[in-house]
């Protein structure tokens, strides 16, 4: 079976994870703060902070940033569950924003188009979402939302290596915050670098690193402070405010950082994988890829397609069990937010044409390391005989 992703894991991975489970420290120890360093480095942000997952990374810079009750989130409506339903977590109710549907990415248009529709409303932040590793116009989305005074977030879960090239040709990698408050990475095993499970949130502002360690970790500090009436000691701690158990382990982090190392060459054969498939497509009248936008040095996390299924005659469904009956795994990404019962219960029913029409034809294909060329072949000979 080909499926649509997995995770690549190599001798020095192993070795890594193996040496930290013969060492002293399982978690709460220093190869996280490695990774943390590493991270920051290659994103070229001043402080990285490593946690449990990508779900938990965008629920700590919801609370970072001040976003509470009563204050309004601008969300993609292509995106993950978890892009939105981080701003439920901390109270602030959401606005869904449509997408380019060759893409799937808001734009500076679309998100211009939400704010005026809402502009009676408490907004306060949006969520710029970098589906399949692809960014967009970053300095024009920064503009708008700088207009409306809007903090803004890059979910960067599927981004992890991207580029992002300005309109004067420099280029800013995806997590150093040129055009954003704070980034959040997610680090799942279908993810271009796999932790089991993991995420980080990078910022270059020294009090939003803080409280990101602070909310990480229980609220709870480690000083010379001392209990009212009581002699400081090594035991103390102190619980300044109410935070959570979103810390990830030593694990985690050695597997981590041995993956950082591969970046580059992961970035390269996704592209590569990338290319063949664009090729090999290329003369299917009844699909196209996604939009390459000339600003985005992408590094790819997921292969879409846009499938006219009139033209072919066939419904998804039956497109996904036939390349399923082949041995290959297909999946949809995504259905659009504003359609999930949850909601719809919540905003009431709306309508987004390019969120929509993007799902009506989106189909993504296998893409990852190791994926073969023979492979790659398959996939592209039992689509094209769909």
């Amino acid at each position: 079976m080909v499926p649509y992703s997995r995770h690549f894991i190599d001798q020095d991975d192993i070795d890594a994870v193996v040496q930290v489970l013969q060492g002293g420290w399982l978690t709460c120890g220093p190869v996280v703060e490695k990774f943390e360093q590493k991270l920051a480095k290659i994103v070229h942000a001043k402080y990285a902070i490593a946690c449990s997952n990508g779900t938990t990374a965008l629920h700590l810079a919801m609370l970072a940033l001040g976003i509470s009750d009563g204050d309004v989130v601008l969300v993609p409506a292509i995106t993950f569950l978890a892009s939105a339903n981080a701003a439920r977590y901390v109270g602030a109710d959401v606005v869904f924003v449509d997408v380019d549907p060759t893409t799937g990415l808001m734009t500076y248009e679309t998100l211009e188009v939400a704010i005026l529709a809402n502009h009676e409303k408490s907004l306060k932040a949006v969520v710029n979402v970098h589906f399949a590793g692809q960014c967009e116009n970053l300095e024009t989305i920064h503009k708008v939302a700088r207009k409306h005074d809007l903090l803004i977030i890059e979910d960067a879960a599927h981004a992890i290596g991207t580029i992002y090239i300005d309109e004067s040709g420099k280029q800013h990698a995806i997590g150093s915050n040129s055009f954003s408050d704070i980034t959040t990475f997610s680090f799942h095993p279908v993810k271009t670098i796999a932790m089991g499970e993991g995420g980080a949130v990078t910022t270059n502002n020294p009090e939003i690193a803080k409280k990101l360690k602070l909310l990480r970790s229980h609220g709870m500090i480690r000083d010379s402070l001392q209990w009212e009436g009581d002699e400081s000691g090594p035991w103390y701690y102190e619980m300044q405010e109410l935070g959570f158990n979103y810390r990830i382990s030593d694990i985690n982090c050695a597997l981590g950082l041995s993956q950082l190392e591969n970046l580059e060459n992961f970035k390269l054969e996704r592209a590569n994988i990338v290319k063949f498939y664009d090729n090999a497509c290329a003369g299917l009248n009844y699909l196209n890829p996604l939009k390459k936008l000339q600003y985005s040095d992408t590094a790819w996390h997921l292969y879409v397609v846009l499938i006219d299924f009139d033209i072919l005659g066939k419904s998804r469904a039956q497109v996904m069990t036939e390349l399923k009956e082949k041995g290959i795994g297909t999946q949809v990404h995504y259905i659009p937010l504003h359609k999930q019962p949850y909601y719809k219960n919540l905003c009431g029913e709306m309508t987004l044409p390019g969120a929509e029409g993007y799902y009506a034809t989106c189909l993504s294909l296998p893409l990852y390391v190791g994926l073969k060329e023979e492979d790659q072949q398959h996939v592209v000979d039992a689509l094209s005989n769909a």
